[in-house]
C-alpha cells in the first residue's frame, strides 16, 4: 500500500468528516450507476445526473484537501 492508500484508510478509520464525505460520495456513484444503467433518461434524470455529479466532485474534492493536509 502507497503512503496515499495509507493515509486514506487511516483517515477513513478516524475521522467521522472524512468517513461521511466517502460514503456520500459512493451514494452519489451508485445513483449515477443506476441513471447510466437507463436506455433513456428524462429531463429529471438528466438533471439530477449533472446535479449527483457535481455533488460528487465537491465531495471528492474536500476529501483531497481533508488529505493533504493530513499530508502537510
Amino acid at each position: 500500500m502507497d503512503a496515499m492508500s495509507d493515509a486514506r484508510e487511516r483517515l477513513l478509520r478516524d475521522d467521522p468528516a472524512f468517513r461521511r464525505l466517502s460514503e456520500k460520495h459512493h451514494q452519489f456513484e451508485l445513483r449515477l450507476d443506476s441513471l447510466r444503467s437507463k436506455r433513456f433518461l428524462s429531463e429529471e434524470e438528466k438533471t439530477e445526473e449533472v446535479r449527483l455529479k457535481k455533488l460528487k466532485l465537491a465531495a471528492k474534492d474536500e476529501m483531497e484537501q481533508i488529505l493533504r493536509r493530513t499530508r502537510d
